[in-house]
């Protein structure tokens, strides 16, 4: 009972298995034994000597030390323990010579003679193998084990197996703790070095070869450059799905490896390999594991040659390698980045399924790391490009030298002669020249240039830099810029805004109108949403305004255009915020979302706006008032502007159906523009009068904003109505042409031509009326004549390039009538128009030429017949 009690508290299983055997020695009178232990999985299932040749005085180290030197394998079924452990029966053998199972070459190695042996397999409580152990030779000078020495033997080890089961439990856990620890420490070193990956994959391969007992590693890292084929058709690949006409791009090359990392005893080492060395050992075998991306467990390097063919080589590693644990690195994306190879385990054996199982934790890492240290790495080529571009953006993005000093040396006219003061102002009469001028002269009269020490030469290039930064699109270009900067002027100035505001302020908001829009393409933040444009993955909202802020910053950044040059730390930080806040509120949706906290508290009564939040909130509301304010200006100056958004946005339209294959809405569908005046309309219910109103109530001196919206809303209301009765404007260059008048008595009317496919009369026509011959003139045209009910008819013409309405009339054997132009608004009609209903009553068409001008819109013919014949 001692004996058991010995073995079953103890968890250490060398020391276990030493006390097993001692005692199995004591009880049996045996001269020594020894104990395997059962490993790997069926059907490869062997005994593995733990302790050999243990006597009753052997001390544990000694034991040790013996059997890791011999290092034992024994497959199940072979020899007698062998044989043992696969039938679960002991073996008692009385003349060990003449036992054909007995391998005599232990005894002539060490001298000893062996003639008597008993096998007793080990079971755990569910009753499979988990050792073996034999003793030999009796020392009471018996000639055999005895039954009595079976039976002891046997119970005994009943115990024996329950406590290696518990010890090789204790001994898994406490190698798990350890490969944890070792794994926490190899993710530490993944996160602290990521900048150099041979630093990296050394703290790697170092830690692998301490856990997993092996002589050497090697890591081959793989060469990407064959994915750039993919990758650059992903790049060149069109919005909306469509791929470019380049040409086909050849399939991606087989896996190579460009770099072999090693770590031997005492050495490590780096090698580049050249691309077409793949005849040694290691690449060999690193290439078939790339390709099936499979782990491979070799047991025998050499076999393995054999077997695939490799037994010339021109660089033959083989001799060195006997084992190998190969392991493939993958990336996130499952693709091949390198291969791992464990080299040679230090008892010569085969790498084991717990060996496999910590390598492929490793390789996880590896990958981890060599994917971090890969991205870090091209970060920062991308960094080093991308400053590269940059310099050469900011050396073609900044003005020449010799626009700088033109503009330096230019006189600059008054305020008052570009009529800066007034919310009246428009570019359309400046050169691009002047347009420069203009700015020069809005910082010059803010005292901008003196207060914050602004060289002259840099304002100048700055100003001319910011220009050249706009493209050539229809409306949101550098013009636009110029009238809204224009309007802030003259909110600050005529509005009386500069007495709520600083200097710094006053500054930042000039700047904020000028770079507003910088580098705009023409497109909305939608359709860089929708087209996934690389400014849509930058900024997920704002798209567009932040990138305008970026180019500000650009400019700013660039060699001798920074105008905050002389700001002290603090006054830079302050307006480099107004400019950014300024103009991140010039997207709509950020007005939308601030508009009813403003008219708040103007309703409230609020007149102290100079904390921050309320000052931001101000100067927000005046960059979209400044923003929209072509809404605010005179008619003519309103009716060309809303030509150029519209152009823009059916420019847009365009595209979203050419490149996504969408309806694009409304205001921005190019068949839809005769919709515009009613649209107009509703933009400035919606977002120009509510915000001109408040404004206007909150700060009186800026009530022509609201005015001169209002009057255009009338303008535009009256054109919607003209719409609705089937009349065009957005065509025509000009809108407001006079009414004409003419009278015909009885001679035919040689310079007004109609085509008229539909007739309906109340009356029959007789031949032979005399008013047929008044007609007559016009009938050569008539392509057809249908009689009816109606009394008149409409007619509308193919092809025209003004809107104008007709009325003829047909009394009394005279012919008089009048043309009106559509849009003439200022001056009463003299003659009666035709109420919408008829304009799509009669179905007819014509077209004519009346005095060298387009054909008639509208016409109407009222017969004034008598009696049908």
């Amino acid at each position: 009972m001692d004996l058991i009690k010995d073995v079953a508290n103890e968890l250490d299983i060398d020391v276990l298995c030493h006390k097993i055997l001692v005692n199995v020695c004591l009880l049996t009178s045996a001269d020594r034994g020894s104990l395997f232990l059962a490993k790997g999985i069926p059907p490869n299932r062997y005994l593995q000597a733990k302790l050999f040749d243990v006597t009753r005085d052997t001390e544990l180290t000694d034991a040790l030390k013996t059997a890791r030197s011999q290092e034992i394998k024994i497959p199940f079924g072979v020899g007698v323990a062998g044989l043992a452990a696969q039938t679960k029966y002991p073996i008692n053998i009385k003349n060990a010579y003449a036992d054909p199972r007995f391998n005599s070459e232990i005894d002539a190695r060490t001298g000893y003679k062996t003639e008597l042996i008993l096998c007793m397999p080990i079971c755990n409580y569910e009753g499979d193998v988990v050792g073996v152990a034999q003793i030999i030779n009796k020392t009471d000078g018996s000639k055999e084990f005895s039954p009595r020495d079976v039976e002891v033997f046997r119970r005994y080890l009943t115990f024996c197996g329950i406590g290696i089961q518990n010890a090789q439990l204790f001994e898994s856990s406490v190698l798990e703790y350890k490969r944890n620890q070792i794994l926490l420490a190899l993710a530490r070193s993944i996160f602290e070095e990521q900048s150099n990956l041979e630093c990296l994959v050394t703290k790697i391969m170092t830690e692998a070869r301490e856990l997993l007992k092996c002589e050497r590693c090697a890591v081959f890292i793989s060469d990407t450059d064959h994915c750039e084929s993919s990758h650059l058709e992903r790049i060149v690949q069109r919005p909306g799905g469509q791929k470019s006409a380049m040409p086909a791009l050849p399939p991606p090359a087989p896996t190579r490896f460009h770099t072999l990392f090693e770590l031997g005893a005492h050495q490590s080492r780096t090698t580049l390999t050249p691309r077409h060395d793949y005849k040694s050992t290691l690449a060999s075998i690193a290439l078939a594991v790339a390709q099936s991306n499979k782990a491979l467990n070799i047991s025998d390097v050499a076999d393995w040659r054999r077997e695939n063919g490799m037994n010339a080589l021109d660089v033959d590693d083989a001799a060195t390698v006997r084992t190998m644990l190969c392991m493939p690195i993958v990336n996130a994306n499952k693709d091949v980045i390198g291969v791992a190879q464990l080299i040679n385990k230090d008892n010569g054996c085969q790498f084991t399924e717990g060996d496999i199982s910590i390598f492929e934790a490793f390789a996880i890492f590896c990958g981890l790391g060599i994917h971090n240290t890969q991205m870090y790495e091209n970060a920062c080529k991308l960094m080093a490009k991308q400053k590269v571009a940059l310099e050469c953006l900011s050396y073609h993005a900044t003005a020449s030298a010799e626009d700088t000093s033109k503009l330096c040396n230019d006189n600059i006219p008054s305020a008052e002669i570009y009529n800066l003061y007034s919310f009246q102002f428009h570019d359309f009469d400046l050169t691009d020249e002047d347009t420069c001028r203009a700015t020069l002269r809005m910082f010059l009269q803010c005292n901008l240039v003196e207060k914050f020490h602004i060289p002259y030469d840099v304002l100048c290039r700055w100003i001319l830099s910011v220009k050249k930064n706009y493209r050539p699109v229809k409306y949101h270009n550098w013009r636009h810029a110029l009238n809204v900067a224009q309007t802030m002027f003259a909110m600050l100035k005529t509005g009386k805004m500069e007495r709520f505001m600083s200097d710094l302020e006053i500054l930042g908001l000039l700047v904020a109108c000028l770079c507003h829009d910088l580098d705009h393409r023409g497109t909305n933040n939608a359709f860089q949403t929708k087209t996934e444009s690389p400014l849509a993955i930058l900024y997920s909202t704002s798209t567009m305004e932040h990138h305008h802020f970026d180019q500000c910053v650009m400019i700013l950044n660039s060699e001798s255009n920074n105008i905050f040059q002389a700001l002290s730390p603090v006054d830079y930080k302050d307006v480099m915020r107004v400019v950014e806040t300024a103009i991140l509120s010039t997207d709509l949706a950020m007005y939308f979302k601030k508009r009813a906290k403003f008219h708040e508290l103007v309703e409230n009564g609020e007149f102290d706006w100079q904390s921050q939040e309320k000052k931001e909130l101000l100067c927000g509301m005046m960059m979209t008032a400044c923003d929209v304010s072509a809404i605010a200006k005179p008619w003519e100056v309103q009716h060309k502007v809303a030509k150029l958004v519209a152009d823009e946005f059916f420019d847009q339209g365009d595209l979203e159906k050419l490149q996504l294959n969408q309806q694009p809405i409304a205001m921005m569908d190019r068949e839809k523009k005769d919709e515009l005046p009613q649209m107009q309309v509703g933009f400035i219910d919606m977002i120009c009068l509510p915000l001109y109103k408040v404004l206007s109530d909150t700060f009186p001196w800026i009530q022509p904003l609201y005015t001169g919206t209002m009057d255009n809303r009338q303008r535009w209301q009256d054109l919607a109505e003209k719409v609705e009765m089937g009349l065009t404007w957005i065509d025509h260059d000009t809108i407001d042409k006079p009414i004409e008048e003419f009278t015909a008595l009885n001679e035919p009317i040689k310079d007004v031509e109609l085509t008229v496919q539909t007739l309906n009369c109340s009356k029959p026509i007789p031949e032979s009326s005399s008013s047929m011959a008044l007609v007559k003139p016009l009938k050569t045209s008539f392509h057809s004549l249908r009689r009816g009910k109606s009394s008149n008819f409409t007619t509308r013409p193919a092809r025209s390039k003004l809107t104008s309405m007709f009325q003829i009339n047909v009394r009394g054997g005279k012919l008089s009538g009048k043309r009106e132009a559509a849009g003439a608004g200022e001056e009463e009609h003299r003659g009666q128009r035709q109420p919408p209903h008829h304009a799509a009553a009669g179905g007819a068409a014509a077209q004519g030429q009346a005095q060298g001008q387009a054909l008639p819109h509208v016409v109407t013919v009222e017969p004034q017949l008598g009696q049908p014949e």
